[in-house]
């Protein structure tokens, strides 16, 4: 909601200062987002003459400007590229150090082509006040060299903008805002009654209501023989103050209306509406094309005013262009109506319209204001357009219900913890249109009709307390009794975020995908039951809960490879859908590589091209499980996986046959025919759900591990052993020597071939002792070694690789 400060004051008599305004509206609940005050930022900007403009020496295009800036000294030197330019021209200046908003630049002395320039003539645009940017402005010949711009062009009006709450309906106008800040000391509220204008003739023109859920009240006037043009002055400059354009006086008014009294009009030119007026739902298949241009299907859920031709206007959201009033306009309908807030949203949002009419009336607008409303209208239309009115025609109701609240005065010390007396308390509700009955301990409050937001003893309070000052309200702690604190996040959520966290570190981009996918694809990864079809497909390839991210993930990177972009690394951690029970509804951590987009190296490097690999998938893999907690040393690879996945290029992450924890690898050449995918495509699943809870034991505090001060020394194993064999047998048997001194693993090579007899393979570890006491000796180390050596063969049948 935007409005000006001599606005406002249309509605408060007030002397305070902007700051403290804005300040009061954000304490009692009317956000002030933003202020724009353009005297402000463009008070550097002054007026100026022209006094000769030469052609510059080395420019064609450019002149050379000798300007008279009006403060008693030489002539100041511009060079100024705008058409325009010439001498005894009047226009704006601006001189180095000032700061220009529509270029966001900071202006210096600068040397152009050759020739110093130590300032600017502005433009409209570079001023930011319009959208003309074809030259220098033009000021009249009788502007005051050397005043100030802003003042002169009367821009010294703030502008505010403030973020509405949905349940305040009635800020949605100036006046309402203005009622509210006389309520909490900010100035003494006008509100002058409005006076029924006397119709002179009957209204030709009848309504009907066929479904008065949709639309409880229409009043409707009809005003002959006006004369429609441009609207007066200070209505344009209060619409264009809030971004709004002026089209025409009668159009004007019912802008103006909507901003400053929250009562969105519409206007019909008469002589274009065929017979009577009709409320009712649209057809389906009617069409309307509205004042914005765009042609809307409609159909039987919007609600709609027709004449005897057809629509000629979308209830409480935008008018057609068919009856819409222009210059030629000399007789107008004018419409004050109460719609079905929640229609009007639903009406808005199936069509795509966000307009200010829409915006007010989902809101609920003041039922009571809805003839008043038609009465000032007319008198602004008679005032600007001339014109003899007829009649009002009344449908439906004109006002809403009544609402009576009994309220224990002791409510606002136990909600809230503030004491208010009663007489505070009388005051504060009466500024805001509420009425008091009774002086205690009970009382009865009638709420006015525009607060439809208030409807409980709470309500009340809320009123009371944000206008005496919500930082009266006593820091109270709640008594958190001896229980120990509960985490704020479940253990799923932690995981979630660190799963993300793992995944992002590794060079993968994380994309969101839908939770549908197409029943063929969710058949290729173990889906496709019945109990999991979706009711009401949005689309026929969207049919099916999704069993797994990974569907969503390749579509998403073929759609990268189609675009030219085929080295990705995509991740998504969501839900996936195995059954209709709670428990087959999993969180999953899941990713796709394709190209170079490996962990050893995104893209190209120096030293060659870095394709992905299975590896890559079981890495990944192992960062998310690492991250969310997993027993890592418990881990178990199996080869081979689901398949969906290659057979000899993939693995199963395992904590015993029971516990399947993910998979990863290449996917399998049928996959990518049926997902239509180019390959080879890396992927991994992780089931965030089936890693187990770290045990919870009441343990001492540990000190915490530091850094060791000693060398760690490098050994190198390698072992021949079974084809059978696995490495992790081999790296766990090599890791229970000695947990505190050998503190990493790993394997790095995997050799069958020449030099080693048929049904036998080489496995090389690379093993990390760290000493912590003191340095080792050789001696030391070689014993470390020769255990290392016993138990792998203890264990795996290997034998040392000479």
């Amino acid at each position: 909601m935007k409005f000006t400060l001599s606005w406002l004051k249309e509605h408060l008599d007030t002397d305070e200062p902007l700051e403290k305004l804005a300040d009061k509206l954000t304490m009692i609940g009317l956000e002030v987002e933003h202020i724009e005050d353009k005297a402000k930022a463009l008070a550097p900007f002054s007026i100026a003459r022209v006094i000769s403009a030469e052609q510059h020496p080395n420019a064609d295009r450019l002149r050379v400007c000798m300007v008279d800036t009006g403060d008693g000294g030489a002539p100041v030197q511009v060079v100024c590229g705008a058409p325009n330019a010439r001498a005894g021209l009047v226009s704006v200046f601006s001189p180095p150090g000032t700061f220009i908003p529509g270029k966001n630049i900071t202006l210096g002395v600068g040397t152009i082509r050759g020739v110093e320039s130590r300032g600017m003539l502005c433009s409209a645009a570079e001023l930011q006040i319009s959208e003309d940017h074809d030259g220098i402005m033009e000021l009249p010949a009788d502007a005051p060299i050397g005043a100030a711009y802003a003042q002169w062009a009367g821009l010294g009006d703030p502008m505010l903008e403030i973020n509405l709450t949905p349940n305040r309906q009635d800020c949605t106008g100036v006046h309402g805002i203005a009622r509210d800040l006389s309520a909490a000391d900010m100035g003494k509220f006008k509100d002058p009654g409005i006076k029924p204008i006397k119709g002179e003739f009957p209204c030709p023109v009848q309504v009907k209501v066929e479904d008065a859920a949709l639309c409880p009240g229409f009043a409707l006037r009809l005003v002959r023989g006006v004369k429609n043009g441009p609207s007066p002055e200070w209505l344009q400059q209060r619409l264009t103050s809030i971004g709004l354009r002026p089209i025409n006086a009668l159009v004007d008014i019912t802008n103006f209306m909507t901003y400053d009294r929250a009562r969105p009009l519409h206007v019909f030119d008469a002589k274009k509406v065929t017979g009577n007026l009709t409320v009712r739902r649209a057809k389906d298949g009617e069409t309307l094309l509205a004042l914005d241009g765009r042609t809307y299907t409609l159909d039987s859920g919007v609600c709609v005013i027709a004449d005897d031709h057809g629509v000629e206007s979308l209830a409480g959201i935008m008018g057609g262009e068919a009856s819409g009033c222009d210059e030629n306009t000399t007789d107008v309908l004018i419409e004050s109506a109460l719609w079905n807030e929640i229609n009007i949203a639903q009406s808005g949002r199936k069509l795509g319209i966000n307009s200010d009419a829409r915006y007010r009336f989902e809101r609920g607008v003041d039922p009571a204001f809805m003839v008043p409303g038609l009465e000032l209208a007319t008198k602004l239309v008679m005032e600007m357009c001339g014109g003899t009115p007829s009649e009002n025609v009344v449908v439906g109701k004109a006002f809403g219900e009544d609402r009576v609240i009994e309220f224990p005065l002791t409510e606002v010390k136990r909600l809230a913890g503030v004491e208010v007396p009663f007489p505070e308390v009388k005051l504060i509700l009466g500024r805001l249109g509420f009425m008091v009955a009774g002086s205690g301990p009970v009382v009865k409050i009638a709420v006015p009709s525009w607060r439809t937001d208030v409807s409980g003893k709470a309500d009340i309070v809320e009123e009371i307390v944000r206008i005496v000052g919500v930082d009266k309200v006593p820091m109270t702690p709640f008594d958190r009794g001896d229980a120990p604190r509960k985490p704020v996040l479940t253990q799923i959520q932690l995981r979630t975020r660190r799963a993300k966290r793992a995944l992002a570190a590794r060079g993968m981009v994380e994309a969101v995908t839908w939770s549908f996918i197409s029943k063929s694809a969710a058949e290729l990864f173990g889906g496709g039951q019945a109990e999991l079809a979706v009711a009401n497909p949005i689309a026929s390839d969207l049919s099916d809960m999704r069993p797994s991210l990974l569907p969503g993930l390749v579509a998403a990177a073929q759609a990268n490879v189609h675009r030219g972009f085929s080295d990705v690394a995509l991740f998504e951690v969501g839900q996936v859908f195995r059954g209709d029970r709670p428990e087959d509804q999993m969180v999953a951590a899941s990713g796709v590589r394709h190209g170079f987009a490996s962990s050893k190296g995104m893209g190209r490097h120096w030293s060659g091209a870095v394709m992905a690999d299975a590896l890559d998938g079981k890495a990944d893999a192992f960062a998310v499980l690492a991250a969310a907690g997993a027993p890592m040393q418990a881990l178990q690879i199996v080869s081979g996986g689901p398949a969906w996945l290659h057979p000899g290029r993939s693995g199963t992450i395992q904590i015993g046959p029971q516990n399947v924890l993910g998979y990863f690898g290449e996917l399998h050449p049928r996959t990518l025919e049926a997902l239509r995918a180019d390959g080879p495509l890396i992927a991994f699943e992780v089931i965030l759900n089936r890693i187990p809870d770290a045990k919870q034991k009441p343990t001492r505090a540990k000190p915490v591990l530091e850094l060791s001060a000693f060398q760690p020394v490098s050994r190198d194993f390698a072992f021949i052993v079974d084809r059978s064999v696995r490495a992790g047998d081999i790296v766990r048997s090599a890791q229970g020597v000695d947990k505190k001194l050998i503190t990493d693993v790993t394997v790095f090579d995997v050799y069958e071939g020449k030099g080693i007899e048929d049904g036998k393979k080489s496995i090389a570890i690379a093993v990390t002792i760290q000493p912590r006491e003191k340095t080792l000796t050789d001696q030391e180390i070689d014993a470390v070694a020769a255990k290392i050596v016993a138990e792998v063969t203890k264990k795996t049948g290997g034998t040392l690789r000479a």
